[in-house]
């Protein structure tokens, strides 16, 4: 058997995992799904790499630089009014669907320019080839996503490789996670089928029930652009695919963070890697612990405000249940020392009910505010 490696970028449910599949039964020894969330399974041939698409460094793909094939299927958005966005919502859609994607291709662009076959697909949508309101996000980042495509394709023509991107443009997918729906790959099965062995023969477009469904859409609409978006407007209105809940998970931790150290920004760090939008509370002195601060506050709120984790900096309150009210946070983060205390187990019933999840970090060897003030005492004593 081939020592045939695929990476998978996107890869844990949906369509990517149906991919992953087919990847497998075709022969592939090894596939890589890079992905935030873990799949259902791995096993020898299936390996996991954990990456956000909103803040990743590409050398993470050093070592999988002998990959005969590329897939990158990671892609959300919603169907909404505009004015129901977030700020962050915006930047976190063309982070994911658009420049990570760009970033990775750019990557790999040596395979793609060698003479040896490279096999490269990219999941856009029809989306991006139409006139998409209510869904003029992810058509945005999708229709980008078709130009570059289309456009990288003429380079690597006129450069002498027979390798190519297959744009991949589908309509709405039964068997995926999109409508929030559950994974079926076994719905997925054919269409992944297709655009492995599209990808194998090097075409540049594929738009799954083209000749059935598409091809007629696609006429309408270079008809009429204006009269095809008034009717795409009024259909996703009827059909109830309005989605108003910001695609964003909101995480919140407080502290003094004085005298900024190593293991501060570990913290915001890991605490950034399970939401999407984090904000800090700063407490204003040391006091609840008996301790002076060192560090203004305001200075210790401009040092977190630059540090590329954090989104926004808030002053704290006595209880961090009290700033519920006013960030809406999913995800509540503090020291694993709290777990089972009195205020913490008050903090586990009152969110019983609510859409937040208190995560407990253990703390970790190294570098500690306590080490830090200690050594400054000394040198004062001295």
């Amino acid at each position: 058997m081939d020592d045939k490696k695929a990476l998978v970028v996107g890869g844990s449910n949906g369509v990517g995992l149906a991919l992953v599949y087919e990847l497998l039964d075709l022969g592939y020894s090894k596939v890589i799904i890079a992905d935030k969330t873990c799949p259902e399974f791995v096993n020898k041939q299936i390996e996991y790499l954990k990456v956000n698409l909103t803040d990743f460094d590409t050398g993470i793909f050093e070592k999988y630089t002998d990959i005969g094939t590329l897939i990158i299927t990671a892609g959300f958005g919603r169907s909404t009014r505009f004015e129901t966005i977030e700020e962050k919502e915006i930047q976190n859609s063309f982070e994911v669907n658009t420049v990570a994607a760009l970033r990775i291709i750019k990557f790999y662009y040596n395979k793609l320019l060698s003479k040896e076959s490279f096999n490269c697909v990219i999941m856009c949508s029809i989306a991006g080839r139409v006139s998409s309101p209510l869904f003029a996000l992810y058509g945005a980042t999708k229709a980008a996503l078709c130009k570059f495509i289309e456009s990288i394709n003429i380079e690597l023509e006129k450069s002498g490789t027979s390798n190519r991107i297959l744009e991949v443009s589908p309509g709405s997918i039964e068997g995926t996670r999109f409508y929030g729906k559950g994974n079926n790959i076994s719905v997925l099965k054919e269409l992944a089928e297709n655009i492995l062995k599209k990808a194998a023969d090097k075409e540049e477009l594929y738009i799954p029930k083209y000749e059935d469904v598409y091809k007629g859409v696609l006429g309408r609409y270079a008809k009429n652009p204006h009269e095809f978006g008034i009717q795409s407007y009024d259909y996703k209105i009827n059909s109830n695919r309005m989605n108003n809940i910001p695609q964003l998970k909101v995480g919140y931790l407080s502290g003094t963070f004085d005298l900024f150290h190593i293991g501060h920004l570990n913290l915001l760090r890991r605490a950034k890697e399970y939401c999407d939008y984090l904000v800090v509370g700063v407490h204003k002195d040391a006091s609840h612990k008996g301790k002076t601060a060192y560090i203004p506050f305001e200075e210790r709120v401009e040092i977190l405000k630059n540090i590329k984790y954090v989104d926004k900096v808030i002053c704290s309150k006595p209880e961090d249940v009290d700033v519920y009210d006013e960030v809406k946070y999913n995800y509540l983060f503090v020291g694993s020392d709290y777990k089972n205390s009195e205020r913490f187990n008050r903090y586990e019933e009152y969110f019983k009910d609510k859409d937040v999840k208190i995560i407990y970090f253990p703390y970790t060897k190294g570098t500690s505010s306590t080490q830090i003030r200690k050594i400054l005492s000394d040198a004062i004593e001295k």
